[in-house]
């Protein structure tokens, strides 16, 4: 393996590269980018340590389906794609864990789009929060590494004031708080409530 370096804001791949590793990040974060022709862009999943990337292509030897970019100082280690696929199509047990990794992801895949779907920014934005809010061992819902409200923007398409404007909602309501770079959702009951009640106000405009 190759490791390499990436500064904050660097990018790991382009949408439309030719794939010739499969990645695994040791430190940092990284995020996935999808840019439209118009230049848009939708953030559609952040990678943590311990992750990898980059096996669709890796695979199918199609270029790369997406942009990745570090929101943090990171570094990766690289695996050429020839080892890559001599590793996957060689050893069932690695093609086994290969394929549950490539399903869970197309799961997480499908709530997201259902969440860009929604028409009102303040529920795209709470639904995301319910989205990446997992059980800690104290039986809490945290977000662990808080994604910035730009990077929030990023994924729900709206701008920082909007998200700015939903987390105080929640902050108001008591419904999260926030501890260090991690989030503490309090009350998941009320903020499912507080979805509802958005997309009440919504229909009644």
């Amino acid at each position: 393996m190759q490791i390499k370096e990436l500064a904050k804001r660097d990018n790991l791949m382009h949408k439309g590269d030719e794939a010739r590793e499969l990645f695994f990040l040791l430190e940092g974060r990284l995020l996935v980018v999808d840019v439209r022709p118009e230049g848009r862009q939708t953030g559609l999943n952040f990678i943590e340590p311990g992750d990898f990337l980059g096996e669709l292509a890796v695979i199918d030897e199609l270029p790369r389906s997406a942009t990745v970019v570090a929101i943090a100082p990171s570094k990766v280690a690289a695996l050429s794609k020839q080892l890559a696929r001599k590793l996957l199509f060689g050893h069932p047990l690695i093609a086994e864990r290969m394929l549950k990794h490539i399903s869970l992801k197309l799961r997480a895949s499908t709530d997201y789009r259902a969440i860009l779907g929604i028409p009102n920014a303040f529920q795209r934005i709470f639904s995301l929060m319910e989205l990446l809010g997992k059980p800690d061992p104290g039986k809490l819902i945290t977000i662990e590494n808080m994604p910035t409200h730009e990077q929030i923007a990023l994924m729900v398409n709206t701008s920082r004031e909007t998200v700015t404007r939903a987390m105080q909602i929640l902050n108001d309501e008591k419904v999260v708080e926030k501890d260090n770079r991690r989030l503490i959702i309090r009350f998941p009951d009320k903020l499912h409530v507080i979805i509802k009640r958005v997309y009440q106000d919504k229909q009644d405009k």
